[in-house]
């Protein structure tokens, strides 16, 4: 079956720049002709800071007049080989009359090969938009990361598109850990410890998390230093060597988009972790809800991180947490 995606329904991509410009009563502008020939727009969709694991997102728009060609290929060509996963779409996306993304299968699935992603177009059409995402490899750390996109039409013709430079972040990042009562949490391996394992690494247990419902004051959910805070250990007995000292800031605003998944377009970055001031901290954080966080240092100084509250469960006597964290010595 023949597929001709019309052409004018990409103009509005390609010419998206036109919608910022200001105006003015005596200004005189005229929408410019829609050429025909081949042409290509990038825009990078995927928000915040870039992280190594997560994806860099892009929507690659081609159109040529439908008079003058088809489409033959689309390629993206990475300055640094993407993680297992990095893929370009091989339907293009338009929006339904219900608000909802429609794909059209205008090729064969991606091949990527080293640095580059390729796409041969199997629809006779004249017009595509493709995703393309790149999941940042462990190599790209505290790189900058650039993208060229291609297409070629059935003339032989092939121009680009550049996007980039971006940064990628030196934050790592741990998605849904479950942490039960009474059990010690590490920064330095993003990872719950039991007492047994705490006490074989009293250098890395830097929290400890407890549930106690009291009738003196709302405790609840609670991060409480091993070492400094002992009067807020309440019940628990912590081995002497397990002693380190960790400050924690108690927080109900920052809710990480990365870490909430949600809708908030808020982002903790490498700048956050360098600002935040330690020198006031308590050794505590009692009551912690779903959707708060806690910002804390290890007692060395060598990681920050901040810990947002995912999932409180009071039955269960456990907490849902996820951590980005920036080594900083």
């Amino acid at each position: 079956m023949t597929i001709k995606l019309k052409y004018f329904s990409i103009v509005a991509l390609l010419c998206m720049s036109l919608c910022f410009v200001a105006c003015t009563e005596d200004w005189d502008f005229q929408v410019p002709e829609a050429t025909t020939e081949l042409q290509n727009d990038c825009i990078k969709r995927s928000l915040g800071p870039n992280l190594v694991g997560a994806s860099v997102e892009f929507v690659y728009a081609m159109a040529i007049g439908d008079d003058q060609g088809r489409l033959v290929s689309a390629r993206v060509e990475a300055n640094i080989d993407g993680a297992t996963g990095t893929y370009l779409e091989h339907r293009s996306f338009h929006t339904g009359s219900g608000g909802q993304d429609v794909g059209v299968v205008v090729g064969s699935p991606s091949v990527t090969e080293g640095k580059v992603t390729t796409v041969n177009f199997t629809a006779d059409t004249c017009a595509a938009s493709l995703r393309y995402y790149y999941i940042i490899p462990e190599e790209a750390r505290g790189k900058e990361l650039t993208f060229t996109f291609y297409v070629t039409d059935s003339n032989g013709k092939t121009i680009s598109y550049k996007m980039g430079s971006y940064t990628v972040s030196n934050m790592d990042m741990k998605l849904d850990v479950v942490v039960p009562t009474d059990s010690y949490f590490s920064i330095a391996d993003m990872a719950v410890y039991t007492a047994a394992e705490a006490l074989a690494n009293p250098s890395k247990a830097d929290l400890v998390y407890l549930y106690r419902r009291l009738t003196t004051v709302n405790y609840l959910h609670s991060f409480v230093s091993p070492g400094g805070a002992s009067e807020y250990l309440e019940d628990l007995v912590v081995d002497p060597s397990i002693n380190n000292r960790t400050p924690i800031l108690k927080t109900f605003g920052a809710i990480d988009q990365h870490l909430a998944r949600n809708q908030y377009g808020v982002f903790i970055d490498d700048l956050d972790f360098q600002k935040i001031d330690f020198s006031s901290a308590p050794y505590f954080g009692i009551n912690l809800k779903k959707d708060a966080g806690v910002w804390v240092e290890t007692a060395n100084g060598e990681f920050r991180a901040f810990i947002y509250i995912n999932n409180v469960n009071n039955v269960r006597r456990e907490m849902t947490v996820s951590i980005k964290r920036l080594k900083m010595k």
